[in-house]
């Protein structure tokens, strides 16, 4: 097949990452594969294109990078299938002529909430595109506000990067690792208040941070990692025995499924996209949404019970690693395009 993706950026970010993924592994499985990305700019596409400008973060990259200066029917390239990835880039592939195959929405999280104007964001689900969702939250919003149905691909783990390994620490246990980010609904202030909390009785916990980068100001961090290179993640995360995810909506969430990945217990906000993977009690615990006082409870339960968190632990890297998997993803997405 020829295959076109919409990508927004190549920087490194959950959803391009599996934009790019599905991207490289369909082109590695013999597919053609254009991965259509916009530079802002007739120039600096152009001199993008002439550098054949990729994603660096990614070695080996095998589908095709094609920089244009915004997304347009006279820039797509002609194929079988074509994906819209976000909100911004529905209406482009709407509006592809039939040369350019049949038209799918990939969507990755309900954009309406955050990003961009609601009414406009909203617009988008109802254009004549098959949706693509990566969550049943996903899924069951598609069906209630819209009444449209969708497939539903979770987005797995890669597990090549994401593994147990062995980890020397100096510090006082157990150490939190928490996702770092300006966003107000990330939820950093929340993971905050709660770890103060649990610190007030057990203040041997020690917050580790990560994230693209470091906190504007001097924050509650005992120890922070700013944009840590992808072959360093397991090692963050594998040095921890808890991830606390204070997110109040997500599409799906991949750092708690990475986390998981490595062996680390889960605690996380009821955030919508977490369900296809947080169970309350067996593979994480989950507190309710936006409520500090209960997502402190469980962060205290965790901090002060090893047993319940090495089970939590076993339990949630076991499922993560055998629920989702890359080979069955891509060829789920190879029928549906088809």
């Amino acid at each position: 097949m020829k295959i076109t993706f919409l990508c927004p950026h190549l920087r490194i970010a959950g959803g391009v990452r599996a934009i790019l993924t599905y991207a490289d592994r369909l082109a590695a499985g013999g597919h053609r594969v254009d991965v259509v990305v916009p530079a802002k700019g007739r120039g600096r596409a152009f001199w993008r294109s002439l550098r054949g400008a990729g994603p660096d973060w990614l070695s080996g990259f095998q589908a095709r990078i094609v920089w244009v200066d915004r997304w347009r029917a006279d820039t797509l390239p002609d194929g079988d299938a074509v994906l819209a990835t976000a909100w911004q880039s529905a209406a482009a592939v709407a509006a592809a002529p039939a040369r350019c195959g049949r038209k799918f929405y990939l969507v990755q999280h309900y954009e309406s909430l955050y990003h961009g104007e609601a009414a406009a964001v909203d617009a988008t689900y109802r254009l004549p595109l098959r949706k693509i969702v990566i969550s049943t939250w996903l899924r069951d919003i598609m069906r209630e506000r819209f009444g449209i149905e969708a497939e539903i691909l979770v987005t797995p783990v890669d597990l090549a990067l994401f593994r147990a390994v062995p980890v020397t620490v100096e510090t006082s246990r157990p150490r939190v690792l928490m996702l770092h980010h300006e966003y107000a609904w990330k939820g950093t202030a929340d993971g905050f208040e709660a770890v103060a909390r649990v610190k007030a009785h057990h203040p041997q916990l020690h917050l580790v941070g990560f994230g693209v980068t470091a906190p504007r100001a001097s924050s509650a961090y005992d120890e922070f990692h700013a944009n840590p290179p992808q072959g360093r993640l397991a090692s963050l995360y594998s040095g921890c025995e808890i991830y606390l995810c204070p997110s109040w909506d997500e599409g799906l969430g991949m750092p708690p499924m990475e986390a998981m990945a490595c062996g680390v217990a889960l605690v996380t906000y009821d955030n919508g996209g977490c369900r296809d993977y947080a169970r309350d009690g067996e593979t994480a615990l989950v507190a309710r949404r936006r409520d500090v006082t209960d997502l402190a409870a469980k962060l205290e339960r965790l901090a002060s019970d090893p047993d319940l968190r090495s089970r939590i632990a076993a339990t949630g890297s076991a499922f993560v690693r055998n629920a989702f998997e890359w080979g069955r993803a891509v060829r789920r997405m190879e029928e549906i395009l088809r």
